[in-house]
């Protein structure tokens, strides 16, 4: 974690040079001055460097920039959780259910950011037919086409055969705008249906 910067008073240092709000240098002055112009302008003074000489000190809204680099932490671990590799096992021979099953589960993992590692593992005298693997995985990549993108192609290693998916956020962002216009347009077509209701009620 970042370590927490010297903010004010609790800057000691007699003297500091001095960035404004806007990135540009004002120079070297007492902190006693520095921290008058601070409050003059709205700020905080910040020592953001306190290894050079004399410090440097920087003005700005020091509650913001804490809540900006949280969120940044914040959305670091997401992505660092968004890393992580899900596997999801095939069988050759596997029935409509159960492909429908591990399907929706990948359809999931994609959904919340995870890449998805997809095998069909052939057992014994199956490894001679392994067109029906590709057949499985082909379906799973038409299955998953609106909301990924196949990172690592089709491909036979040892006894099994697999294909690696990786989120498409645009295609992700556009299924969300899509289901939020759907569900406005429910609304809608929900409100005129009553209103029309209301309507023949009161013809009666």
């Amino acid at each position: 974690m970042e370590k927490e910067l010297r903010v004010n008073e609790q800057i000691k240092v007699p003297r500091v040079r001095v960035i404004d709000e806007n990135g540009q240098s004002i120079g070297i002055m007492s902190t006693r001055d520095a921290l008058r112009l601070a409050e003059e302008r709205g700020y905080d003074l910040v020592e953001v460097a306190p290894q050079a000489n004399p410090p440097v000190c920087r003005l700005m809204d020091y509650g913001k920039y804490k809540y900006e680099k949280q969120k940044e932490e914040k959305l670091h671990k997401k992505q660092r959780a968004a890393a992580v590799l899900k596997e999801l096992r095939f069988h050759p021979n596997m029935g409509e259910h159960d492909f429908q099953f591990k399907a929706r589960h990948a359809r999931e993992f994609i959904l919340d950011g995870h890449k998805v590692k997809a095998q069909v593992i052939f057992k014994g005298r199956e490894i001679l037919h392994t067109e029906f693997g590709e057949k499985i995985l082909k379906r799973l990549i038409e299955f998953l086409s609106d909301v990924a993108r196949v990172e690592q192609d089709i491909k036979l290693e040892g006894s099994s055969m697999s294909v690696l998916f990786a989120p498409d956020k645009r295609k992700i962002q556009m299924l969300k705008e899509q289901e939020e216009k759907n569900k406005q347009s429910g609304g809608q077509k929900s409100n005129a249906e009553g209103e029309e209701q209301s309507r023949s009620n009161e013809a009666l």
